[in-house]
């Protein structure tokens, strides 16, 4: 799997989540629990995550969705 996004809006996360969903891309949010960890303030980012196959195409979708600036450089 390859880092497609790294962030800790939840909002930005959870949109993305939605549009691999649609275009039936599987996805992975790491580091969820870290919350546990830093206490839940949010200040660990989370990381999303798609098959290195799914890659472009996942990265093309959030171009296309206006958000090509969360990608991972």
């Amino acid at each position: 799997m390859i880092e497609l996004v790294r962030t800790n809006d939840p909002v930005v996360i959870s949109f993305i989540e939605a549009l691999m969903r649609d275009a039936d891309i599987v996805c992975l949010v790491a580091d969820q629990n870290m919350s546990i960890v830093e206490g839940s303030l949010g200040i660990l980012p989370r990381r999303v995550l798609v098959d290195e196959s799914d890659l472009a195409q996942a990265k093309r979708i959030l171009q296309d969705a206006g958000i090509a600036d969360e990608l991972r450089k």
